[in-house]
């Protein structure tokens, strides 16, 4: 039986207001995934087709930022260590910048390019502080919480906080935005984030012996990090998982709409008993599943009971049975949202070993590259599948056989990106006797620094 010592080198309070932060980091992040486009197109009236065609090519800026930032973190030299620069000057601007996104002086009716310009170069200022100061954030991970269940424990913890951070960012703001205006509405989220970023800061800490490792010159951090199995397996799992859960979210929608006939809008409902589930489930999780077996296994365990839950609503005649699979996809997705994190941790201590480097950054902002791309194949698919079944916006009437298309597509992607997460972890080579010798090696290494 592992001691408690053993269990957790850091204390409760450490391990708190760490977590906390990242409800500073993910409130804004949940505001502009959940209602950007809603304010930019709706409320500020950008043409839809110049909103699209801009939000393409924002993603591929947004995906390429994910490695660049964090090979800066990882060469980064200064009095204060490697991350925490980009956490305690990042912070403020961060929030400023989101605040600023929803102040915008122009009205599409009248100066759309004005419009355009101003949200297009607020929004690629203000991904760009996010992506550099998630990447100091997630780097500090592995570095600060070094055993398996001090990791677990702290996942378990920053998910409920980002738990309230979707509550606050996806749910609230239509409602603050009536009595505050969206310029209010925005700055009072700024300073929540702010307030959580900086009651958190003081419990950071970077490792003496890594503060002034500067890695590899960066096409030589590249070829390591894809040639590293244990990475591509991993990160590749996690980019099925996003595709597969941004697909059930992308689908949920049309499906309430044209295939069970109710109200769209009950999507938050669904998705509401989804999140609280899962918030819920985290220590169960924890404690009963990942604690006993390892990362690869929970997750693969997980992905396992998201299929579970989905396959189900295919064939639902009706919403309370798509209630009920919600609460099942809960289930499934507080064991994804755990151990998300800590397998790529996992990644960076054999890295570590292997190279005598620990990039974190770079192996967090890879695995942001390849999931952020993984939205450009949620939309693809859609693009395929739903004109084959007379999906048509010009319509005014959809044809019955929308009804079968959005079954399947909320359906059957979801599930085929499942099992090829599944695949991908049972490739997962880093588990057993291998993944506790490198534990070994890192404990010496750090006991002799």
């Amino acid at each position: 039986m592992t001691s408690t010592a053993a269990e957790f080198q850091t204390s409760r309070k450490t391990r708190i207001m760490y977590s906390l932060m990242s409800l500073g980091i993910a409130t804004p992040a949940e505001a502009v995934a959940g209602i950007i486009a809603f304010y930019i197109v709706d409320v500020k009236n950008l043409p839809a087709t110049w909103y699209a065609t801009f939000w393409f090519f924002y993603t591929i800026y947004n995906a390429l930022n994910n490695p660049a930032l964090g090979y800066m973190s990882d060469r980064t030299k200064s009095r204060w260590g490697r991350r925490i620069p980009y956490v305690l000057f990042g912070g403020l601007p961060y929030a400023v910048a989101f605040a600023l996104l929803f102040t915008v002086p122009f009205d599409g009716k009248n100066n759309p390019t004005g419009l355009l310009l101003y949200f297009g170069a607020a929004i690629i200022v203000w991904e760009g502080l996010y992506t550099a100061f998630a990447t100091g954030y997630y780097g500090l991970l592995p570095e600060m919480f070094g055993t398996y269940r001090e990791r677990t424990d702290v996942a378990a913890k920053m998910n409920i906080f980002q738990t309230i951070a979707l509550v606050l960012g996806a749910a609230l703001p239509p409602l603050l935005a009536d009595i505050l205006g969206w310029p209010g509405m925005a700055t009072a989220l700024a300073v929540i984030s702010v307030i959580a970023i900086y009651t958190g800061y003081p419990a950071l800490f970077e490792r003496k012996d890594l503060k002034t490792d500067t890695s590899f010159p960066f096409l030589q951090a590249l070829k390591y990090t894809f040639v590293n199995r244990s990475y591509l397996t991993a990160t590749g799992a996690q980019a099925m998982r996003f595709f597969a859960t941004g697909t059930l979210q992308t689908g949920i929608l049309f499906y309430l709409k044209y295939s069970l006939k109710v109200d769209e809008s009950l999507a938050t409902v669904i998705l509401g008993i989804a999140f609280l589930v899962a918030m819920f489930s985290l220590y169960p999780w924890r404690n009963w599943v990942a604690n006993k077996l390892d990362s690869r296994r929970t997750l693969m365990l997980a992905n396992a009971v998201m299929i579970l839950g989905i396959v189900p609503m295919g064939f639902s005649p009706n919403i309370n049975f798509t209630y009920a699979a919600a609460v099942i996809l809960g289930i499934g997705l507080g064991g994804l949202v755990l151990i998300g994190d800590v397998i790529i941790t996992e990644v960076i201590d054999e890295d570590e070993v292997k190279t005598g480097h620990q990039r974190a950054g770079m192996y967090f902002g890879m695995s942001g590259f390849i999931i952020t791309l993984s939205g450009l194949l949620v939309s693809s698919v859609f693009g395929i599948v739903m004109p084959a079944f007379g999906y048509d916006t010009l319509l005014d009437v959809q044809p019955a056989s929308v009804d079968l298309g959005f079954r399947i597509f909320l359906t059957v992607p979801t599930s085929i990106g499942f099992l090829l997460a599944i695949t991908l972890l049972w490739l997962y080579p880093l588990h057993g006797k291998r993944l506790q010798d490198i534990k070994d090696i890192l404990t010496k290494k750090k006991e002799a620094a």
